[in-house]
């Protein structure tokens, strides 16, 4: 932004200083804060980060260490609890410390933890409070008591809300019928991918019919996975699989393919970059039972990687004209017909994975992203 205000002759817009809050540094929700992060502070923005210190692993730690020098407001990392917990005190007073110690102008929470230290946080007048669920609350079911206590909370929350960024147009429609209206200007941004994300994935010499990439926890349906390469067995089709990933089902998981005889057939891999877990299956399943705009798709989809998914979420978005191929969510047999659909069909699903990579070129850019999300800071901090 700055640099091309100063080559057209232009003011440059105001430089803003912006911290980012979230709780693990894992997943599509961490690509996200990531590339916002980035393409902020190519604009010539000052950004700060507040994590986790007890998820993530290395790979976090490689990611967060590369972008330490280029933090003008530092990264601090905390003890942050999936559900809520004494310590959140604590990091409510953090995340309220760290505002007036950096100055910033911008609190974006992200999640339903990173949105709630947020909007709880004291910051001076003028300070804009930014959300974005990344799924978060808007997963549970308000007719249950677990689930209806944190919505209500969101309920609560919302009025203290000044942006609400959804990534995708189902996460809203979600937060309107399951939360409410929000009183704060509300925008959907898309989540995007960078050209570096539409290089060609070379086969490993060992890569399985199937690979699955992302957490073990039961939202992402890997059982449903597990139960129709079980159904293929059962049909004759020996399918072998590449289960990628970390979470705390991983034990159930395994044992569940051992029951099914997969032992054999389905081998169970840590977490990687997701660009060389592409490279391990020549087709990319993504069974899950909730999403919001998963960047997993994305990145897939930008990979030209075939790809079965479930219409959940903001999926269809994603897949637009080719919403049709999408299969319903927790049918192994639905799945498994997919699957050998797929993998005897080899040209069209080459043609098909060819235009949905096109149609994420075309639509889910992350510079797009990067913009957008800046616009509607300066709007918000104008109505502020």
């Amino acid at each position: 932004d700055l640099a091309d205000a100063e080559e057209q002759g232009k003011p440059p817009p105001e430089s803003l200083r912006i911290l980012h809050v979230f709780r693990a540094p894992v997943g599509g929700l961490f690509r996200h804060v990531l590339d916002l992060t980035r393409g902020q502070i190519e604009r010539g923005h000052k950004v700060g980060l507040i994590a986790d210190s007890t998820t993530g692993g290395p790979q976090a730690e490689a990611a967060l260490a590369g972008l330490a020098k280029d933090l003008a407001l530092g990264t601090s990392r905390i003890p942050v609890g999936r559900h809520l917990g004494l310590r959140d005190i604590a990091g409510v007073r953090h995340v309220s410390r760290r505002i007036a110690e950096t100055g910033a102008q911008v609190i974006h929470g992200h999640g339903a933890k990173g949105g709630a230290y947020a909007r709880l946080a004291s910051a001076p007048k003028g300070v804009i409070r930014v959300y974005t669920p990344h799924g978060g609350s808007l997963l549970f079911r308000p007719n249950a008591l677990f689930g209806s206590f944190y919505l209500l909370l969101e309920n609560i929350l919302m009025r203290r809300g000044d942006l609400f960024l959804f990534e995708s147009a189902y996460s809203e429609q979600v937060f309107r019928a399951k939360i409410g209206n929000p009183k704060g200007i509300v925008q959907v941004v898309h989540n995007g991918v960078g050209e570096a994300d539409f290089g060609p994935v070379q086969l490993a010499a060992d890569a399985t019919d199937i690979v699955f990439v992302g957490e073990f926890r039961p939202v992402k349906g890997i059982d449903v996975l597990i139960d129709a390469t079980a159904l293929l067995h059962h049909a004759g089709r020996r399918v072998t699989a590449t289960i990628v990933g970390h979470g705390p089902d991983e034990r159930s998981l395994r044992a569940r393919a051992v029951i099914n005889g997969l032992a054999e057939f389905l081998r169970f891999l840590p977490a990687m970059p997701a660009r060389r877990a592409f490279a391990l299956g020549r087709l990319m399943v993504v069974p899950s039972r909730s999403e919001s705009l998963p960047y997993i798709v994305l990145e897939a989809a930008g990979a030209g990687v075939p790809l079965i998914a479930t219409r959940v979420g903001g999926v269809p978005e994603i897949f637009g004209p080719q919403s049709n191929r999408l299969i319903p969510p927790e049918n192994a047999q639905a799945l498994a017909v997919a699957i050998a659909g797929a993998l005897d069909n080899e040209a069209t699903t080459r043609d098909a994975a060819r235009e949905l990579q096109q149609r994420v070129h075309e639509s889910f850019s992350a510079e797009v992203m990067v913009d957008h999300v800046l616009d509607s800071y300066r709007k918000a901090l104008k109505a502020a």
